[in-house]
């Protein structure tokens, strides 16, 4: 009996060495993380979505790397590991544990969880295939920023209000100006007449002088 358990155990040494030469149970563990949340602003066209993975225990060779997105009520293969569409969504190696999502013509739409999956397909390992928690994409609508234009348009109107003011004030002077000016000189007009009258008259009140004199 006890030379049967060790040939049993024997045959179970050679089986598990069986499948682990040919992958069936390895000790590859992947661990994945990803942002929890991830903002972009209305003006943002482009946004690149980041994927860490640590392997232990792993083949040398590189993993595939899969990207899925959950919307409210559905979810979608975005590239497992070819993407589905090459124009809106590119995977980048960043670095050797590092790749990320590009997402291009991005719009509110896009909005959704974002999940990285790692998997080692020449390993049978369980933990050799795994996917981080996710990053929630959220684009701000245009429309969330109208206190901005707001505050713009607020300032321009009282920029515009201030040089209408500046102008009008600028007109009323000089129409004060200009109305004085011509006082001063209907003012000097009637006082050049008055002397000129006076030294027209200079000579009649001579003359009679003169007569009276000699009278």
């Amino acid at each position: 009996m006890a030379s049967f358990h060790k040939l049993k155990e024997v045959l179970m040494l050679a089986f598990d060495w069986i499948l682990y030469s040919a992958g069936a149970a390895d000790t590859c563990q992947v661990t994945v993380t990803q942002p929890r949340f991830q903002e972009a602003d209305y003006s943002m066209h482009t946004v690149l979505l980041t994927c860490a993975f640590s392997a232990a225990g792993c083949s040398s060779s590189s993993p595939n790397v899969l990207w899925f997105r959950f919307l409210a009520n559905e979810h979608e293969d975005l590239c497992t590991p070819g993407c589905t569409d090459h124009q809106k969504y590119k995977v980048h190696l960043l670095s050797e544990n590092n790749i990320s999502l590009q997402i291009n013509d991005l719009t509110v739409d896009d909005n959704a969880v974002y999940i990285c999956g790692i998997a080692f397909s020449n390993s049978g390992s369980p933990r050799s295939k795994q996917t981080g928690d996710g990053t929630v994409l959220t684009k701000t609508a245009e429309k969330q920023n109208s206190n901005g234009k707001l505050i713009f348009m607020i300032i321009a109107s009282s920029l515009l209000f201030l040089y209408s003011t500046t102008v009008f004030t600028f007109f009323v002077v000089y129409k004060k100006i200009s109305s004085g000016r011509k006082i001063f000189q209907a003012i000097a007009q009637e006082l050049q007449k008055q002397r000129y009258a006076e030294h027209c008259r200079q000579p009649d009140d001579l003359e009679d002088d003169t007569v009276y004199q000699n009278r």
